[in-house]
């Protein structure tokens, strides 16, 4: 049985992990970036901090991710285009969405051109992060899992997104 102290230090551990992996830099720069890589929308911290929300601040430019099944875009079954909440670049359609069950939006595949990919080994995992080609903002990850033709589950954080009805 845990004693309330080792309790109370195990809390206060993952709090710091989680503030740690939400709150990393404030450059401006997601913070996964590599500080040779370049991107054609660029904005000061204050400034993003300025344009999007708390939520999108920690997702997009910490690589910070959302609570699953909290997103309305999980549920969003229109036609339409998924776009970067950062820049309105569009990187997904919905064409391309599926259920993953995994409680964050989910795609077999991005628009051409629309994302960039870099491996990412936090938490002692190897995985590959997805980022919006234009301004670099952290969308997910994409997995091998998913369902044909591509067999890739792109799953992306809803606030990283926008949406537009076609």
């Amino acid at each position: 049985m845990l004693s309330r102290r080792t309790a109370l230090t195990m809390g206060i551990a993952a709090a710091g992990v989680w503030a740690a992996s939400r709150f990393s830099r404030g450059n401006g720069i997601a913070s996964g970036a590599s500080p040779t890589e370049t991107f054609e929308v660029t904005r000061t911290d204050a400034e993003w901090r300025a344009k999007l929300t708390p939520e999108q601040y920690g997702v997009l430019r910490h690589e910070g991710t959302e609570r699953p099944f909290t997103s309305p875009l999980n549920n969003e079954h229109r036609n339409g285009i998924f776009s970067c909440a950062g820049c309105e670049l569009p990187v997904f359609s919905s064409a391309t969405k599926f259920d993953s069950h995994t409680g964050w939006p989910s795609f077999w595949t991005p628009i051409e051109n629309a994302v960039g990919k870099r491996t990412d080994t936090t938490f002692g995992m190897v995985r590959t992060e997805v980022h919006c080609r234009r301004c670099g903002g952290h969308l997910g990850h994409v997995f091998d899992d998913g369902p044909p033709p591509t067999g890739l589950r792109y799953c992306i954080n809803g606030v990283a997104l926008s949406f537009q009805p076609a």
